[in-house]
């Protein structure tokens, strides 16, 4: 189940694409766009974070940071990051803990095979931890849009 709107969101550590440790706690004061996604370099998800990067600066200017998550190992990341030139981390949810912690790791099915993945969802967290936006439906080459209207 989706965490709600107007409560705190869920706290999450995680290691980014450098094996460091990153938690919700440590944007207190900022805001935080949390984006989850399947997988780093399949066409949706390069999309989605090119997207996001191209639009970087508008996003440091109104005072967010942008954090994405996906089951890839932290080596993985730094590939995708080097291959694209993404200028914010990417957290490794190999154990699926922020995933679940925020509902988004779901059944899912391709060609009539059900597998447990991913759902691509960004959550908008202002500046005290609360939630004040879920997007679940990303359009992934105008997500920018979708975050900041």
């Amino acid at each position: 189940m989706l965490p709600e709107i107007g409560k705190p969101a869920p706290k999450f550590e995680a290691l980014n694409q450098n094996s460091q440790k990153v938690s919700l706690g440590q944007f207190a004061g900022k805001k935080v766009v949390l984006y989850f996604y399947p997988k780093d370099d399949t066409p949706g998800c390069t999309a989605e974070a090119c997207d996001l990067r191209d639009n970087y600066q508008r996003f440091l200017q109104e005072g967010y940071v942008v954090l994405g998550v996906s089951p890839d190992e932290p080596k993985k990341h730094v590939k995708f990051i080097e291959k694209y030139n993404l200028p914010f981390d990417l957290l490794a949810d190999t154990d699926q803990n922020v995933a679940n912690a925020y509902g988004v790791w779901v059944e899912k099915s391709m060609y009539g095979r059900k597998y447990m993945g991913m759902a691509r969802t960004t959550f908008i967290i202002d500046e005290q931890g609360i939630l004040i936006d879920v997007i679940d439906k990303v359009n992934t080459k105008a997500h920018t849009a979708q975050i900041l209207k």
